[in-house]
């Protein structure tokens, strides 16, 4: 399994197992993520499970789409490693993968 790490706004980080294939959003519902509200349910057609790519990862990660890039626009504070965790793919090369979760969703 693949282990992605979320931190929330207050420093609080949370270690899951992934399942290649999946996305970094799927998994966080699945668990229990707080700050993750995905409220179309992965459509990408709201910007309700934006995360920041924490800095090490960006290039792993790489850049949103440009539907994704549209939809960021009505997220909270969006940043230059924003990307919605909808969008993101679990693969290998992303084990310990870690995202950053907002003080609010948009």
């Amino acid at each position: 399994m693949i282990k992605i790490t979320y931190v929330d706004a207050g420093g609080t980080a949370r270690e899951i197992e992934a399942e290649e294939g999946s996305t970094v959003m799927e998994n966080a519902i699945r668990n229990g993520i707080p700050g993750i509200d995905a409220e179309c349910g992965g459509a990408c057609s709201c910007a309700t499970c934006h995360v920041y790519v924490d800095e090490a990862w960006t290039d792993v990660v790489g850049e949103p789409q440009p539907m994704e890039a549209d939809m960021l626009d009505f997220a909270y504070d969006v940043r230059p490693n924003s990307r919605l965790s909808c969008q993101i793919r679990v693969r290998p090369e992303l084990d310990g993968l870690i995202v950053h979760t907002p003080t609010r969703q948009g």
